[in-house]
């Protein structure tokens, strides 16, 4: 599903979000991988027994990214990834109700995200639209960045 994306985002003229090199083929990408299904708490969609998305929630941002931790308890979104050819079915929405209800399972009130902010913004307005709101922008090298955070009610 990484490569698929990066070769989406290319298709559509992206190529500074994550680059032209498949994932797979990315220094350390990998590893991410593996630490985000060993290390990291992943979940899966599934559409006919097929996995089209997947969630990997962590208690805290990357050590790798200029974002502080938030100072309380907090889960986060390392990773959101769905199939592109599953595009328009909620399965990204549907990875992020179920972040929700992850963090508050945990009884932690704070869930947490971060994203690329170029490309006009799109990618944070749709995580806006899924309940979360702007707090820290931030850059990463030239990689625009924004934190988004989205408070959760105890359970």
């Amino acid at each position: 599903m990484l490569d698929g994306a990066v070769a989406w985002m290319n298709s559509r003229g992206n190529t500074e979000q994550w680059g032209t090199v498949p994932y797979s083929r990315t220094r350390g990408g990998t590893e991410r991988v593996e630490r985000y299904t060993t290390v990291n708490q992943p979940f899966v969609a599934e559409l006919d027994g097929v996995p089209v998305g997947a969630v990997v929630l962590d208690t805290g941002p990357s050590p790798q990214m200029p974002i502080a931790p938030a100072g309380e308890p907090e889960r986060y979104v390392r990773l959101l990834i769905s199939d592109r050819r599953r595009a328009g079915l909620g399965i990204g929405a549907a990875l992020l109700a179920r972040a929700v209800e992850e963090t508050r399972r945990a009884d932690v009130g704070l869930l947490r995200v971060d994203c690329w902010a170029g490309g006009g913004g799109q990618l944070v307005a749709y995580y806006e639209r899924n309940g979360f709101v702007r707090t820290e922008s931030f850059r990463s090298g030239q990689w625009p960045g924004q934190v988004l955070a989205r408070r959760v009610d105890a359970g």
